[in-house]
């Protein structure tokens, strides 16, 4: 029997573990990437359904990508971030598209679009970096 303790490497937590102390800036990003995310889900749903609706309102499914996030952002899911990071940007063009093609009220709530899509992304992408950067300054420190 070997008297060396158990390696470190199967105590650590994954990298989608939620954060042990996330410091006031991080519960801040992760704020804002929450209400982002709401106001967007909501601005989807309030624009396809009752502010200017689109035939039946079967647009409004397109904020159901979105609804299934908020599950891992709630539980701190690094990868949940980061699909989110990348699904944002089908939002942006789709909002680029009907603010260059529609008038009205519609063009106004896609250019909101855009600006909160950009925002959440901001939000969103800062957030897995504080959060990579606290993994790797705890891997420093237990080696």
């Amino acid at each position: 029997m070997s008297s060396e303790p158990p390696s470190s490497s199967h105590l650590e937590a994954p990298l989608d573990a939620q954060p042990r102390a996330a410091g006031p800036a991080v519960r801040r990003l992760r704020a804002g990437t929450l209400a982002g995310l709401v106001a967007l889900i909501a601005l989807g749903l309030a624009w396809e359904l009752w502010l200017a609706p689109t035939g039946s309102g079967t647009w409004a499914l397109k904020v159901v990508p979105l609804v299934l996030c908020l599950a891992g952002l709630l539980r701190h899911r690094m990868s949940t971030y980061r699909w989110l990071a990348l699904l944002l940007w089908l939002y942006v063009l789709e909002g680029l598209v009907r603010a260059t093609s529609e008038n009205g009220l519609s063009q106004g709530l896609a250019v909101l679009q855009v600006v909160l899509c950009l925002l959440l992304f901001f939000t969103a992408t800062v957030y897995i970096r504080s959060r990579l950067k606290t993994k790797a300054a705890a891997a420093a420190v237990a080696t």
